[in-house]
This record gives C-alpha cells, sequence and structure tokens, in this order.
C-alpha cells in the first residue's frame, strides 16, 4: 500500500469514527433523556416539568467534558474532572434506579435525592463558566515583557598600585687578576775557573829573599 492509500485510509477511518460516536451518544443521549424524565415522575416532580432534569444532568456532563478537554494544562482542569466524574455517576445511578424502581414512587431520601440534584447542578456549572471565563482572559492577556536580566555587578577589588620592580642586585664585578711580573731571566751561568788556593806553607827554615838579577841582552 502506498503513501496515499494509506493517507486515504485514515481519512476514511476518521470519519467512520465522528459518524459513530455521534449515533451513540445521540442514542445514548435519547434513552438516558426518557429514563431521567420518567425517575423525575417518579420523584414527584410535575409531569410538565420533568424533562427538566435530564437537561440538567446530561448538560452538566457535557460542560464537564468541554472544560477538560479545554484546559488541558490549566490547574482549573481539576475541578471538571471531578463534575465529570460526579455527573457521569448520578447518570448511571438514576438509569439503575429508574430500573429498580419498575414505575413505583421513589422513596422518601431518594426523591430528596433526585431533587437535590438541579441546584447542585446550577452551582456546578455556574462555577465552571467562570473558571472558563478567568482561563480564556488569562490566555488573551499579552504576555508580560520580560524583564531584563540585570547580572550582578561585580565586586569591585581594590587594585593595587603597581610597585616597581626592586632592583636586582648586582654582583660586584671579580677583581681581575693582576699580570704576573714576567719571570726574570736569569744569566746563563758559565763555569768559573776554580781560582788557585793559596795554602800556606809552614817551613822551619827562614825564606830567604831572592834578589834580582840582571840578565844581559843580546849576548
Amino acid at each position: 500500500m502506498n503513501t496515499a492509500d494509506r493517507s486515504a485510509g485514515m481519512r476514511l477511518a476518521r470519519w467512520s469514527a465522528v459518524v459513530i460516536i455521534i449515533a451513540v451518544g445521540a442514542a445514548a443521549f435519547r434513552l438516558s433523556f426518557a429514563t431521567l424524565k420518567d425517575l423525575a415522575v417518579l420523584a414527584h416532580i410535575p409531569a410538565s416539568d420533568a424533562w427538566l432534569f435530564p437537561l440538567i444532568v446530561d448538560g452538566t456532563i457535557l460542560l464537564a467534558t468541554f472544560g477538560v478537554l479545554v484546559l488541558a494544562n490549566a490547574p482549573e482542569r481539576r475541578f471538571f474532572v471531578t463534575v465529570l466524574v460526579i455527573g457521569s455517576v448520578v447518570s448511571v445511578a438514576g438509569n439503575s434506579l429508574h430500573a429498580v424502581a419498575a414505575g413505583r414512587e421513589l422513596p422518601w431520601w431518594a426523591s430528596a435525592l433526585v431533587a437535590a440534584i438541579a441546584p447542585i447542578s446550577l452551582l456546578a456549572d455556574t462555577h465552571g463558566l467562570a473558571l472558563l471565563i478567568r482561563a480564556a482572559q488569562r490566555d488573551s492577556a499579552p504576555e508580560p515583557a520580560p524583564a531584563p536580566v540585570v547580572e550582578p555587578a561585580a565586586e569591585q577589588v581594590p587594585v593595587e598600585p603597581e610597585r616597581e620592580p626592586e632592583p636586582v642586585p648586582v654582583p660586584d664585578p671579580e677583581p681581575e687578576p693582576e699580570p704576573l711580573p714576567e719571570p726574570v731571566r736569569v744569566a746563563e751561568l758559565r763555569p768559573v775557573p776554580d781560582a788557585p788556593v793559596h795554602i800556606p806553607v809552614r817551613s822551619s827554615r827562614p825564606v830567604q829573599t831572592m834578589l834580582p838579577i840582571a840578565v844581559p841582552v843580546g849576548g
């Protein structure tokens, strides 16, 4: 099955569901209307006004149903859910009580309950209408402009004055080593001949002084 056939089948299913719901709802309302009308007569309500009793019960159920659908995300929805549950219980109990009575007049306590349904429904419907109006006004009111987001001011931290960098101590330059004096060249020492050492010789005889002798030249 292609996409077009599937879409056509879905549309047919939706329209069939709508028709069935309308038909079943109309038939159920007709039977419930007739049953609750007879129940009102058995509860000593005048026959000329007995047809109002099913309108009150079913009308309250319809109002509660609309409220539940419209206020899907509103806090008032809880009230309409409660009214819908109570109204459904009253309608079912009324139809069952009509079958049990079998055409006999209802006892006093049952007649009192049937008579109390009308004013209670009026209070519930009025309050429900007020809730619907309030919800409609709230939805139609323009949304307030979002307040500007004010960022928290940053805490001002006192800024310390910049400190001048402390001078880095420069080590004193090491004194340059004084140049060593050039080595003194020592003159080469030559061996000195040993000088004759005069050793005095002691003699027991006296030394005679020698007289100079004249030597003839050329002779």
